[in-house]
């Protein structure tokens, strides 16, 4: 019966992690660029009463033996990265990712961070930026008195200026790719840092090597299915409350032998 409690145990434990997981999936079903995580599960440790395929007689063995879970543990979150729907905005600035790839960003302390989020801004200097004003790379700044902003599905960034029709290309967009993208870390503001898991950047032109292309004037929603989500927390629940009835079952028995004593 403490075994079962045990069990019981971690079947909660693993059950409120994967209610936390469904929670930060749905609080971010309208955040751009977002990709839903998925809970991975394995069971414990088994204590071995009886060995499969021992020896039982002269000529006979143990079809299956008898072998006793200890329970269930979370091993990792993974996220999926299937292209979001996209949503059109009509804004020259945003961009959306169809298909693989990041854009890559200059964080304050100098790393490259890696985001599907292409709500794009200008500072003070006219540079491209994120909405937490870290720079686009590769850096591309515009010039004054701008009259129309384009992106092409391969990068390529030009303008048309006030007093010239003729368009100016001011630089190319690139997006990095990786071998694993599961293999990223999840650093909060729409934004990836590569891992040894991840493998390196492999950087280029949109629409090459597999690569995905830019879509100006749209974006790229999150991929959270609300629906699923919540079948997948109605199944949680249930889950959750079958071990909470597990621990009052063992402890009632507890408390009957317990009587009997």
């Amino acid at each position: 019966m403490h075994g079962a409690l045990h069990v019981a145990k971690t079947g909660l434990s693993a059950q409120d992690t994967q209610l936390k997981v469904i929670s930060n999936n749905l609080a971010n079903v309208s955040t751009v660029g977002f990709k839903k995580d998925r809970l991975e599960f394995e069971d414990l440790l088994y204590q071995v009463r009886r060995q499969p395929g021992a020896a039982t007689g002269e000529d006979s063995q143990l079809p299956s033996g008898l072998q006793l879970g200890s329970g269930v543990r979370t091993v990792s979150t993974q996220k999926l990265f299937h292209t979001g729907d996209m949503q059109i905005t009509d804004q020259p600035f945003d961009l959306a990712i169809n298909g693989r790839g990041f854009l890559q960003v200059l964080q304050p302390n100098g790393d490259i961070g890696y985001t599907r989020n292409g709500e794009l801004h200008l500072d003070g200097e006219n540079r491209l930026v994120t909405a937490e004003g870290y720079l686009i790379e590769p850096a591309i700044t515009l010039p004054d008195q701008v009259i129309n902003f384009s992106v092409g599905g391969d990068g390529t960034v030009s303008v048309t200026v006030a007093g010239d029709p003729n368009p100016v290309e001011l630089g190319q967009l690139e997006l990095a790719d990786f071998v694993n993208p599961q293999g990223l870390q999840a650093i909060g503001q729409n934004l990836f840092n590569e891992t040894a898991a991840s493998g390196a950047p492999i950087v280029g032109i949109p629409g090459e090597e597999g690569r995905g292309i830019l879509k100006q004037g749209m974006l790229e929603g999150s991929n959270v299915n609300a629906v699923e989500e919540l079948v997948d927390m109605i199944t949680t629940q249930r889950a959750y409350e079958m071990n909470s009835k597990v621990i009052s079952t063992a402890d009632e028995m507890l408390g009957y032998v317990s009587q009997q004593l």
